[in-house]
């Protein structure tokens, strides 16, 4: 059985290969990526589109079929398409949930349709940036690409650090942007309900504390280095059809999961609140309550690592995750009828096929932000401060998950999960796609960009990221036939293009707020 992988190294190509040439370069066939290559096409861009894996679709092909979409009103333009497309192959208007496999043929198909080729297995090494502006971009393998104008689609932000534009990683203080809801947070969201005792030997502080505890305790609101958990989104099924039993990790370590053997005898029954259902009899099954999918604390290198690192680091998480259901399957610590349930699930066998089966793209939630000539606060999330060059529109809560777990008062608690609604959807500056004024002129980041972290948390969803990312491409065309520096494409002109475009710039007040996932029947 072949396993997922984030790093799949590839033969150097030699110095003799020829490098290519575009108007717009994007990096990562994310869902973002197809989105930014689609728009520059239908801009008239030549358009080159790299990807460091080897499938399109990010991860609204990897796992996360149940969308958050926050409010399906506050979407249109390409994103509003896509999920149309997807609609059309389910025979319904529009699909917001939906089977990885469908969603990774939809986007291939769109993207054999305006005829564009993606770039597999090219991860990026490094950029050259002259006079402000990046000439040329190779990856590992020694192959090279230069652009007019580029767009950093990743979930890491790799592109923009290497063409030296600012950035950070982790939470800034409340003090940086004057907000309430950012550092170091000790709420009651996806908390210890009961008590579980955190030392090897129960009662004992001298015995050390469970893998994945941190010593230390947190200050509210203070700034630190954390980022909040990465998973993957698992797509299950009991269709005995197409059924495969959970597998057993290459290393499996009993010990990562002595929390939840606990934490389940103290009388926790929730393990499967989030197995949401989605197209096929399948779900996207996510991380829910105090200890589950979530590693908490083990992606703290992730942003700024090495692809080896990174490898390294994502195979730590599959073995966590796998591990997670692999005990729940097999451990007598787990209730009888608990396991008995569980073992009626497994993987769908139809899905990701080349990776056994598991999904092959990491919940990067949060990794660098770029911190360009505008940033968004939980502020403009709460529409207490409003934005005047909107691109586009967010709707989800303000959702950051748990990014570590320490002890006080001789029990476990977790730090960092936040989840607060919105009065309604808000607008998002185009400033925050761009680096500052005079750093790198031709660049523009839809995906990791310049927010804070709790606000990041908000906007950090796969429909805004291709609603950011068709703004990002038409800002490209703009400065490409403009010869202008990102930084000064007109807004009027940029708003134009998106209007005509069918993006939604203004909330309705009239409409239903919302602000994260609804109840409504698959199909509608």
């Amino acid at each position: 059985m072949s396993t997922p992988y984030y790093f799949k190294p590839v033969a150097n190509i030699g110095p003799d290969h020829p490098v290519l040439t575009c108007d717009l370069c994007i990096y990562n066939a994310n869902a973002a990526g197809v989105t930014a290559a689609i728009q520059g096409v239908r801009q008239g861009l030549s358009v080159l589109l790299f990807n460091p894996g080897w499938h399109i679709g990010g991860l609204t092909s990897g796992g996360l079929g149940f969308t958050d979409f926050g409010n399906k009103a506050a979407i249109g333009g390409i994103a509003l398409e896509f999920y149309k497309r997807l609609g059309a192959h389910y025979g319904v208007e529009a699909e917001w949930r939906f089977e990885p496999h469908v969603t990774e043929k939809v986007l291939t198909d769109w993207l054999r349709e305006i005829g564009v080729t993606v770039h597999h297995g090219h991860y990026l090494e490094k950029a050259a940036v002259h006079d402000g502006r990046i000439t040329e971009i190779t990856f590992t393998h020694g192959a090279r690409a230069r652009a007019t104008c580029f767009i950093d689609a990743s979930y890491e932000g790799d592109l923009l650090a290497a063409a030296g534009a600012s950035y950070t990683v982790g939470r800034e203080g409340n003090s940086t942007y004057g907000e309430t809801l950012n550092g170091q947070q000790v709420r009651h969201s996806h908390q210890f309900d009961y008590p579980v005792d955190p030392y090897v030997r129960t009662g004992d502080p001298a015995s050390g504390l469970l893998p994945g505890i941190e010593p230390g305790v947190p200050e509210t609101g203070v700034g630190d280095h954390r980022v909040q958990a990465y998973n993957f989104r698992v797509c299950m099924t009991q269709n005995e059809d197409i059924r495969v039993p959970f597998p057993k990790p290459a290393v499996y370590d009993r010990a990562r999961y002595e929390l939840l053997a606990r934490y389940l005898a103290a009388g926790w029954n929730q393990t499967f609140h989030k197995f949401d259902a989605i197209r096929g009899l399948k779900t996207d099954t996510n991380n829910h309550g105090a200890t589950s999918s979530d590693f908490i604390g083990e992606n703290y290198a992730w942003p700024a690592a090495s692809h080896a690192e990174r490898e390294k680091i994502f195979q730590a998480h599959v073995n966590y995750h796998q591990g997670l259901w692999w005990f729940y399957r097999t451990d007598p610590s787990v209730p009888a009828d608990v396991q008995a349930k569980v073992n009626t699930w497994g993987l769908a066998g139809d899905e990701f096929t080349d990776t056994g089966h598991w999904p092959h793209q990491l919940y990067v939630r949060e990794a660098r932000r770029l911190i360009g000539g505008f940033v968004m606060t939980e502020q403009h999330c709460l529409s207490k401060t409003l934005v005047e060059d909107v691109i586009g529109l967010a709707a989800y809560t303000m959702d950051s998950h748990n990014c570590r777990r320490f002890v006080k008062d001789g029990r476990v608690w977790n730090e960092g999960d936040v989840q607060v609604e919105l009065p309604k959807p808000y607008g998002i500056s185009y400033r925050t796609l761009v680096p500052k004024r005079g750093e790198v002129t031709n660049l523009l980041v839809p995906v990791c960009l310049s927010a804070s972290h709790i606000a990041y948390g908000s906007i950090r969803m796969e429909p805004v990221f291709m609603v950011l990312a068709q703004a990002a491409a038409t800002a490209a065309a703009l400065a490409i036939k403009g010869k202008l520096a990102v930084q000064n494409v007109p807004y009027a002109d940029l708003r134009r293009q998106l209007e005509t475009d069918r993006q939604i710039l203004v909330w309705n007040d009239g409409l239903p707020h919302g602000h994260g996932n609804d109840s409504s029947p698959i199909g509608r």
